[in-house]
This record gives C-alpha cells, sequence and structure tokens, in this order.
C-alpha cells in the first residue's frame, strides 16, 4: 500500500512499545527507510516481520543520509528534545511523540529551530486524528451540541506505568489537546492534584481542572492505578450531550445524548433521552495520523497538531505540574509566559541563523558563526569561535581559547577546559582545500575535555568520559573512561560526579 508523498524515506527513532506500530505503519505506507534503537533485540524482532530497510543502534547514522527527508521520534520523553534538536540541525522534518519536551525551555528551543529552517515540527497527539473525535469536532463546531458548557475526560488504567515521568505527563497530553481543540482557546488557569503511591516523587493519579474565559470548564482524571481500563471525553452543551468512548465497540464510540432541561414553576427538570450513535468511517487512527505527516512533508503544510499546538499542550503541563507540587493552588496562564533570554557580551559577535536557549551567557571577544545552535543555560567563556553548523547542547561550559569548529556536536552537560582543540580535517594543508573530507566529531553527555587538550577529528568521546589534561585523543573513548597522555591511553574509570573509581582492569 502507498500514499501520496511515499516517495519520501522516513526514518523511525525508537522500535520499543509504541516505537514498533509506527515502524509497521510506515513500512505499510512504503515510506519506511531506517529503523535505528540501541537494543538490538528490538531490531531483530522487527526484521522478522518488516520490509527491507537499514537499521542501525544509532540513530546518527540516519540522520547522515541524505535521502531520508523526515524522522519519526518515539523513544522515552527526556531525550525528545535533544534528538528533535539534531533532526532539525540536520535539516530533517520531524514527527515527535507526545509530550514534545519535558522542559518548556526545551520545547521553546526547538519549535523556534524550526522556523528558522523552515522544518515541520509534528507533536503525536493521537487521538486528534481518530475518526470520532475528528466528528466530534466537527458536531461541535457546527453547534450540534449549542453552547459548549464544559469538558470532562478519565484516562485509567492498570499500567502501563512509567519512572521517567509522572502519570499526568504521560496520559494527560491526549485529553488536553483535544480539550484545547474543542475549545479553540488556551485556558486562563489551571489546578491539579494528585497522589504519589508507588514513588515519592512521581504521581500516579491527578485530576487537572482547566478553567477558560468563555465560561467553560473543563477537568482530566489521569490513573495508572486503576483496576479497569477507562478511555473517555464527554462535552456537555446547551443542546446535547456528547461522548467518546474509545474502549467501546465501533458503532458505540460516539454518542449523542439530546438530553434536556425543562424549567416547570422555576424548578429545573431532566428530560432524558436516549442515546444516538453517530455514523463513523472505519480507520486506524495511527495511520491517519502518519498519512497527514506524510501529506504535510510532501506538500509543505502546517500538521493539525504543530509545534504550537504542541507548545500549547506543554504550557497546560507545566502550569499542572506547578500547581500539583503547590498542593493544588490555582495557577495562572495568563501571567505564565516567560520571556525568552540570553547574554552576549557586546565584544561578541552572534551571526544570523543562529539558535541560543535561554539562560545560556557568551562572554567576551567570541563569534557564533552561521547555522550554529547553543542549548540552554550553557556557559561560553573568552574568545570562543563556534561553528558554522556547530551544535552545542544544554549545560555546556565552554572555558577561554576554545574553538568548536564544523563537524562537531557537543551534547548536554560537556565541559571543554581552557585552550582545548578540536580538529576537523585529519590532514590539514594550508594550500589545499579538504572540507569535503570533514571527520565528524561528537562529545557525548556529561564528558570533560582538560586543558591544552587535542581531540583529532572523527573520534566519539562516550557519556561521563574524562579526558586529562594535555592528552592527545586519536580514538574513541568509551562512556565512564578516564585517558590521559600522548596518545591518550585508558587509565581509569570515573562516576558520574567525578569521583575515580577503584578498579585495575578496564
Amino acid at each position: 500500500m502507498s500514499v501520496p508523498g511515499s516517495n519520501i524515506s522516513v526514518a523511525v527513532f525508537g522500535a520499543g512499545y509504541w516505537g514498533r506500530n509506527l515502524v509497521r505503519v510506515f513500512a505499510e505506507l512504503g515510506c519506511l527507510a531506517w529503523v535505528c534503537d540501541p537494543d538490538i533485540s528490538a531490531l531483530t524482532e522487527l526484521e522478522k516481520n518488516m520490509p527491507p530497510v537499514r537499521c542501525s543502534l544509532d540513530y546518527r547514522d540516519a540522520l547522515g543520509d541524505d535521502a531520508v527527508r523526515a524522522v519519526v521520534i518515539a523513544v522515552p520523553a527526556e531525550r525528545h528534545a535533544p534528538i528533535v534538536r539534531q533532526s532539525l540541525l540536520a535539516g530533517k522534518d520531524v514527527f515527535v511523540e507526545k509530550p514534545l519536551a519535558l522542559n518548556i525551555d526545551d520545547a521553546n528551543d526547538v519549535v523556534q529551530l524550526a522556523k528558522e529552517r523552515e522544518r515541520i515540527l509534528m507533536v503525536g497527539h493521537l487521538l486528534r486524528y481518530h475518526p470520532a473525535f475528528v466528528r466530534l469536532k466537527q458536531l461541535v463546531d457546527d453547534g450540534e451540541l449549542g453552547r459548549v458548557r464544559y469538558i470532562y475526560s478519565n484516562r485509567l488504567s492498570l499500567g502501563k506505568i512509567r519512572r521517567e515521568e509522572d502519570i499526568m505527563w504521560s496520559f494527560a497530553p491526549h485529553d488536553i489537546s483535544m480539550i484545547l481543540a474543542l475549545t479553540n482557546e488556551k485556558p486562563e488557569s489551571v489546578i491539579a492534584t494528585g497522589g504519589n503511591y508507588l514513588h515519592e516523587h512521581i504521581a500516579d493519579v491527578t485530576t487537572t481542572h482547566l478553567n477558560f474565559a468563555s465560561g467553560i470548564r473543563a477537568h482530566v482524571f489521569v490513573s495508572w492505578l486503576h483496576p479497569f481500563k477507562e478511555q473517555k471525553l464527554v462535552v456537555v452543551g446547551d443542546k446535547r450531550m456528547a461522548v467518546f468512548q474509545d474502549t467501546e465497540p465501533w458503532e458505540r464510540k460516539l454518542l449523542l445524548y439530546p438530553h434536556n432541561i425543562e424549567w416547570h414553576d422555576g424548578v429545573p427538570v431532566p428530560d432524558k433521552r436516549d442515546a444516538v450513535a453517530v455514523d463513523l468511517a472505519l480507520g486506524e487512527p495511527l495511520k491517519a495520523e502518519c498519512e497527514h505527516f506524510i501529506d504535510c512533508v510532501s506538500r509543505r503544510t502546517t500538521p493539525v497538531t504543530d509545534s504550537c499546538e504542541g507548545l500549547a499542550v506543554l504550557g497546560v503541563l507545566r502550569a499542572g505540574q506547578e500547581s500539583l507540587l503547590a498542593g493544588g493552588k490555582s495557577i495562572d496562564m495568563r501571567s505564565s509566559a516567560e520571556p525568552r533570554s540570553f547574554f552576549v557580551h557586546e565584544s561578541s559577535y552572534v551571526d544570523e541563523e543562529v539558535t541560543i536557549g535561554n539562560g545560556t551567557k557568551i562572554w567576551h571577544f567570541c563569534h557564533v558563526m552561521k547555522n550554529s545552535s547553543i542549548g540552554r543555560d550553557c556557559n561560553i567563556g573568552q574568545n570562543v569561535v563556534i561553528g558554522p553548523d556547530a551544535v552545542v547542547g544544554n549545560g555546556c561550559k565552554i572555558q577561554n581559547n576554545v574553538s568548536i569548529y564544523k563537524g562537531v556536536t557537543l551534547e548536554d552537560n560537556v565541559f571543554c577546559g581552557p585552550s582545548m582543540v578540536f580538529t576537523n580535517v585529519y590532514n590539514p594543508r594550508a594550500n589545499i582545500s579538504r572540507m569535503d573530507e570533514l571527520r565528524p566529531t561528537l562529545v557525548k553527555e556529561g564528558a570533560t575535555i582538560g586543558a591544552n587538550a587535542t581531540i583529532v577529528c572523527g573520534v566519539t568521546i562516550g557519556r561521563y568520559a574524562f579526558i586529562g589534561a594535555g592528552a592527545v585523543v586519536k580514538c574513541d573513548v568509551p562512556d565512564y573512561t578516564v585517558v590521559a597522555g600522548n596518545p591518550a591511553r585508558r587509565i581509569g574509570r570515573m562516576s558520574e560526579s567525578g569521583e575515580m573509581c577503584k578498579c585495575d582492569k578496564f
């Protein structure tokens, strides 16, 4: 089977619980070119049931394939923002599963980057593409329910329990997305309450209340500690009431209740009517969502659940989290927007088409060159050159007299000591241009590079690795490994907190 735009090659990042469904659908649509997942057993299992595609343990392999036009990200939520960022910088259109990010600053950064690079950024709010919800929204927009008074949703089950995010961030984005679509407005205030039963700092049950300027009220009840599965959205209008219940058979997924309230001698009397099932076109919501993404990539149109919609949902989630931590305090959404801000010293230069995250400080005599990207909360010391086309993650510290050339990527929380050196061409000559022989260098999360060290191009520095001062690194350094000398050799291992491990063999 193929659809218009099926000549577009797609890479799927993540082949786990949900990613395998995306792999299946994009394969059916004739678009699947790559599947990337660090779990080789997941790739092996998928290869048994899908057409021949390229597989890799590292998603960067697919980002380096010029034939890939779009990527689909279904990895754990805490990895969404950095992988979206790297994908956009690689010139790919992006479909990322909900939520867009776990941090509003990260989300703002990638949304701004997508705009600057003119890339499509779509968020996977699946139920917006469900035929029952599409029909429900049409009924609301056409006035069939009259004036909407309130909306409530229940999304309840026993599991799947997550440890990287609480129940509100895991379950509620779908319902918040539907509520915002039905009301066509953002809430003025948000109140959330809940309970932590399995983990001290992770909520297992939450109820979130949304208050809108139009007078509409909504609430979202989510739990993964519930005796049975329930997925129900109720919309109450002054003419009719509608119930979208996804656990029901297809012919009863969307019901209209033409109930009415009549007044007799000043007393309201309910006039109850039988439910009327709404005819729906059969269709798999996930396939409709994936087809929509491919169509947007092909036609260069804006997705229904675009990055702005993703930001709106994230704003409600953030307000709900703030309220939850404050014991149910009402959070005013009208004043919750935070200005984007970073600092650049007046002696430094920042070219056009550069992305800089909130909280980053760039000090004296620096130059950030075209198409480079710097994350949030970075500290860039004096006389630093970045770019062009370089990537610096969040929370990085780059000390004085460092140049980060094209082809160099720093993941989050990397430390670069003073006067350390990156190269990007292996055998440079002043009179010979060899930029077409550029070798990319990757420094993974949390790594430390000591003063005056040299990192020869083409290597990967592992997570939380430690490069001693003055070392010359000519080959890959594994995670948590300490190296020193010229050429650099392993001398130990180090923890994430920077403590040397007491072991002799590596």
